[in-house]
């Protein structure tokens, strides 16, 4: 116990707690203001926002983020090839983003009746995102860049601080604005993360000192293109497959039956922070900086038993309070939800298996495999959530995804089997 206790990932899985508690804390304020004031209706233009908005943020990063990690871990202590990465990516990514900028600024109709439909008017969302996406771009880069450095607690502490500003912003234009509040809250709050970002970055590199057009490398560009192949084909691809199962679900069923569903998935993301955030913050650089497959084959083992079981205690309790959730987080307009839990835990368990594994393509730039295994869970679990829907109902769409969340784990245990057993 004790040598456990002083453990890194220990110590870094105890703090990633307490970041985790406090956003699904803050979870629980923002989601039932929601619940009160924009009902499953509202919840569903949330949720096609929100995958819209997955989408953008890879494209307006180029889906460098993990790949900034893996080089800045690898490269932290050369100051010259650091500065010339960092100068790279830095105007590489403005550049996209201004350029992003342009065109939701000015198609914001186009974009309005894309995500929301005819029926709603939402351009200014859009507007207010075109001058948001730059500084949100610039923050992540920040905070993978102090990922890459190793500085953990700082990673964590950033998005803590991120969820706070957030919380407020929703609550304040929620309460004002209602459904176009929350849409607002959505793409607002991100960009503010910029600020906290650079606070505690600049502490540790002068960034926006060392920045400069004469140290930019296109090198660096190529190698980061598997990276960009790999993240625009699973955030960028995978959130729209959502916005388009949730389109489906609102045409065949109806758009609360949506809104239900978009509430499983809300919930479902609150629990697998606790999976997410200490594979990118803590085994994604472990991964990265293994040297054989006998190290590789000692971290993922470590997940295996140490958090995947502790994952699986969480989610066991989270059944059975389910009833207690819907009611505390939603409001009893939302208690049809509860038909939903089983299968939405029993494949995300799954999916926390998995995880670990696919986190094994990015730290290895095993692009191809990547990107074949991806296209065949996701185009599975489209073409399975519309079969499956018009046998059970909403209920088909999660079963769709534990089926596919099966088959997806089958496959990377076998790609990977020489590295586990």
């Amino acid at each position: 116990m004790k040598k456990i206790y002083k453990s890194q990932l220990f110590k870094i899985s105890s703090l990633n707690s307490l970041s985790i508690i406090l956003k699904i804390g803050i979870g629980l304020v923002t989601s039932k203001l929601l619940a009160v004031f924009v009902g499953p209706s509202g919840m569903a233009l949330v949720g096609n926002l929100r995958n819209f908005m997955s989408s953008l943020e890879t494209v307006s990063t180029l889906g460098f983020q993990n790949g900034i990690v893996k080089y800045v871990a690898e490269i932290e202590k050369d100051k010259l090839q650091l500065q010339k990465f960092i100068s790279t990516v830095f105007m590489s990514l403005l550049l996209v983003a201004l350029l992003l900028s342009g065109f939701l600024y000015f198609f914001a109709a186009f974009w309005n009746y894309r995500i929301f439909g005819s029926h709603f008017e939402y351009d200014f969302v859009f507007k207010a995102l075109s001058l948001a996406l730059p500084w949100y771009a610039v923050s992540i880069l920040l905070v993978s860049v102090l990922n890459g450095l190793g500085n953990f607690k700082k990673v964590i502490w950033i998005n803590s601080i991120g969820n706070a500003i957030g919380l407020l912003v929703s609550v304040v234009l929620i309460l004002e604005y209602r459904t176009f509040g929350a849409l607002l809250s959505i793409v607002i709050s991100p960009a503010l993360l910029f600020f906290v970002a650079f606070y505690f970055v600049n502490k540790e590199i002068a960034v926006f000192k060392i920045i400069s057009s004469a140290a930019f490398d296109f090198s660096f560009i190529k190698k980061l293109s598997s990276y960009s192949l790999m993240a625009l084909v699973s955030s960028v691809l995978g959130p729209l497959v959502f916005l388009m199962v949730r389109n489906n679900i609102i045409q065949t069923l109806d758009i609360d039956q949506a809104g239900y569903w978009e509430t499983m998935t809300r919930i479902s993301t609150y629990y697998m922070l606790f999976v997410s955030t200490i594979l990118t913050v803590y085994f994604l650089p472990k991964l990265s900086a293994s040297k054989d497959s006998q190290e590789t084959k000692s971290i993922f083992w470590s997940f295996y038993k140490g958090i995947l079981p502790v994952f699986i205690f969480g989610v066991t309790i989270i059944y059975f309070a389910r009833f207690f959730i819907i009611k505390l987080l939603f409001t009893n307009e939302f208690l049809q939800v509860e038909s939903l839990f089983f299968w939405q835990l029993f494949g995300d368990v799954l999916k926390a298996a998995s995880l670990i594994l696919g986190y094994q393509f990015f730290a290895k730039r095993l692009t191809i495999a990547f990107i074949v295994s991806e296209l065949v869970s996701l185009g599975l679990f489209y073409f399975l959530s519309d079969y499956l829907m018009g046998l059970f109902g909403i209920q088909g769409v999660v079963m769709a995804q534990a089926l596919d969340n099966f088959v997806y784990l089958l496959i990377l245990l076998l790609y990977f089997r020489k590295s586990l057993f």
